[in-house]
This record gives structure tokens, sequence and C-alpha cells, in this order.
């Protein structure tokens, strides 16, 4: 059984976020690039599926649509314990053209599971995974928080209001991934980064999508107002300001 985790190359969640041209284009100068959590989570958990001889999964891929700026990360990937890495040659101009760029690569190859995280942390779209899926013609299941392998069927486990939902999946899935997918990140070892030193990563050239969207204008979120000391016995002047200002009460 082969999985394939989709990847998104992201900035550190420290990095100050900065716009240039009109503020409508992102400034990756100085930026510390980092494998988007949630992936990185999707990724440590079908690692630990492969290392489980009780499971059928025997090869893991990992994918990106990005530049070769993004092979670093891809690097991390593979000394986390993925196989192979997979980088389309292209920046990631929507949604839309990188689930195209993915998708065309899953229609050539043989994955009984396409695995991404629930969202990426520089646009939050999540709308990629649903893309997928839907270009692919294959069922998707999102919101995920757990799977277990039946021979070769597989069930999985979601996180619903109030409770959980258990589905039974066969043949090709998209599944997207939640924080509980795994407990935490696995951290990459000596032996595995010098391993991934020598596994194969496949640049790919990105083939012609149209563009869907179209970046008006970035804003920053507003500058946090100043904190204001109050008197620990002025509790009326306190109630007044979550009341008025604060708008909490």
């Amino acid at each position: 059984m082969k999985i394939l985790v989709c990847i998104s190359n992201v900035p550190d969640t420290t990095t100050k976020i900065k716009f240039t041209d009109k503020q409508t284009r992102f400034d990756p100068t100085g930026v510390q690039w980092i494998i988007n959590p949630w992936d990185e989570l999707a990724l440590s958990r079908s690692v630990d599926l492969k290392e489980d001889s009780s499971n059928p999964v025997s090869e893991i891929t990992v994918i990106n649509v990005g530049t070769s700026e993004t092979e670093p990360t891809l690097r991390k990937c593979l000394a986390i314990g993925a196989d192979k890495a997979i980088r389309i040659d292209s920046e990631p101009k929507d949604a839309f053209f990188t689930a195209q760029q993915i998708a065309n690569y899953v229609q050539k190859e043989s994955f009984e599971f396409v695995v991404f995280g629930i969202e990426s942390g520089d646009y939050n779209g999540s709308s990629v995974g649903g893309m997928v899926a839907e270009i692919l013609g294959v069922p998707s299941v999102s919101s995920v928080s757990d799977i277990k392998f039946n021979g070769s069927s597989a069930t999985i486990e979601r996180d619903v209001d109030g409770g959980k939902e258990y589905m039974q999946v066969q043949g090709t899935t998209v599944i997207v991934v939640q924080k509980g997918f795994a407990k935490e990140p696995r951290i990459p070892n000596m032996r595995g980064i010098m391993m991934a030193r020598q596994k194969p990563l496949e640049v790919l050239a990105a083939i012609d999508s149209e563009l869907l969207t179209e970046i008006i204008e970035f804003n920053l979120p507003e500058p946090k107002a100043k904190v204001k000391m109050i008197d620990p016995d002025n509790l009326q002047e306190l109630v007044a300001l979550l009341s008025k200002e604060a708008k909490v009460l």
C-alpha cells in the first residue's frame, strides 16, 4: 500500500510578515521556511503506520508544488521517514493550480491514500484536498483523527459535533487530517538525516492550468492596543472596559 503525503512549505510562525508591490505580493526576504505543521503531523503518522508491521503501508511519497527553495523542506520530510519526494517545479499560484498539479501526478501513479493536513499555515484555505478529490473523482474524508487498517480496507475516524464518526473506505481515497491524527511531529535523527541525502527527490514540470483567483491586496492585522493598568480595587472600571472597549461582556 502506497501513501502520498502532500506538503506545504510555509513561513515559521514567528516570522514577521511583509508585503511588496503595493501590498499584492508576499516578501520572502529573511523568512525561515518550515513544513506546514498539519502536513508534518500527517507525515509523522504515516511513517508510524509504515513502521508498524501489522499495517499494509509499504511506501510513503511526499509531494510539493514549489520552486527549488522548497527542497530543504522536502529533504527534512525524507529525514523524517518518507521514501521519496516529488517537487512540481512551479510557484503555487492558487489552490486550484496546486490541486491540478497534484491530481495530475496521482493520475499517473497508484496510491491508496492521498493525505493532506487540514489547512496550511500561510493562506489557511482548507481547499486543496477537496479539490484534488473532485478532480480525481475519488472519495474524500475531512477532519480525520485516526485510521486503522483491515486488509485492503481502512476504517477512518473523524470528529463531529458531539462525538465521533467512523467510515470504511477502500481504493484510492483523499483524507484530510487534523491535529489529533498524530500525537506530535517526528524529529529527524542523525541516521534519518544521513539517509535522506541518498533518497530520491524528483523534479517534474508543471502542467498548464488557468488561475481562478486574483490577489487584490494583503492587509496585516491591526496592531494590538496598549495594555491598560487598572487598580485591583476598581472593579467598576474593569467591567466598563471589558464591556465597552473589549466587548467581551
